[in-house]
């Protein structure tokens, strides 16, 4: 189920994207924070993507959006995963910069301006095309830290994409770029080396961490490193064999040259 359009005129400059499941207790505070957060810096709106939660999350955005047009509701017809309803979520924005967070409330609203002003900048290199959170003092339990560590540190040998962090929620990136990347499973967690493949540069900002407001972690350490094995290589694998071709549009008298 998708709440129908977005009701202003205007576009919107970010969308944010929010995967939720079961984590209806972190939303309120979470929603409140972006409202905040971007209130009067650019024109913005919010969609909660619903992957199949049990509680209150559908009636709670509903709600919200009641006395708020800028918030929307997309719903996933049953769990499809974080990626998926990430990838669901940029479908349906109208923004041309999308700004994801977890839903559990871990990326604190005030951190967006971070990642999204390099993105909105006038100034901004014409190939940016993500930036990317990376987060400092993480509130995590000490064996999830040591396996986020040792997972990050060997992706970062391997797809050699520069990036410490690739599991921080916190990310702003260009709709359009996005779009045209290979669809996969927890492609989310490879986003930076997906768009350096691409041919995007990519930027890098520190960001905070908070205790998780709501829900539970969707993986156990080991789940998370058997996926993550078999993701990676699939990764490398598809990065090796994209090719990327470069073209110049041709005048009509040009083109009669060229031929």
């Amino acid at each position: 189920m998708t709440q129908g359009p977005h009701p202003q005129r205007q576009t919107p400059d970010v969308s944010f994207v929010i995967p939720a499941l079961n984590e209806a207790g972190a939303l309120p505070r979470l929603i409140d924070g972006l409202r905040v957060s971007a209130a009067e810096k650019f024109g913005f709106e919010i969609l909660i993507v619903d992957d199949g939660s049990g509680d209150e999350t559908v009636d709670l955005v509903l709600e919200e959006r009641a006395s708020d047009p800028r918030i929307r509701l997309i719903q996933n017809r049953r769990n499809a995963g974080q990626s998926a309803a990430i990838h669901n979520g940029v479908l349906h924005a109208q923004g041309r910069i999308i700004c994801t967070l977890d839903g559990d409330g871990q990326n604190p609203p005030e951190d967006v301006l971070r990642v999204c002003a390099p993105l909105l900048s006038a100034d901004r290199p014409d190939q940016l095309g993500l930036v990317a959170g990376q987060r400092v003092g993480r509130q995590d339990t000490l064996s999830k830290r040591l396996a986020s560590r040792f997972a990050n540190w060997l992706r970062s040998r391997l797809l050699k994409d520069s990036t410490r962090d690739t599991g921080c929620g916190l990310k702003a990136f260009r709709r359009d770029a996005f779009l045209a990347l290979p669809f996969f499973n927890h492609m989310h967690r490879y986003l930076p080396a997906l768009f350096q493949g691409a041919g995007w540069s990519v930027q890098l900002v520190d960001v905070s961490h908070q205790a998780r407001l709501a829900g539970v972690s969707k993986y156990s350490n080991f789940q998370r490193g058997l996926v993550g094995v078999v993701d990676l290589f699939g990764v490398m694998w598809l990065l090796r064999r994209q090719k990327r071709a470069e073209a110049d549009e041709l005048s009509p008298l040009q083109d009669g040259q060229a031929r």
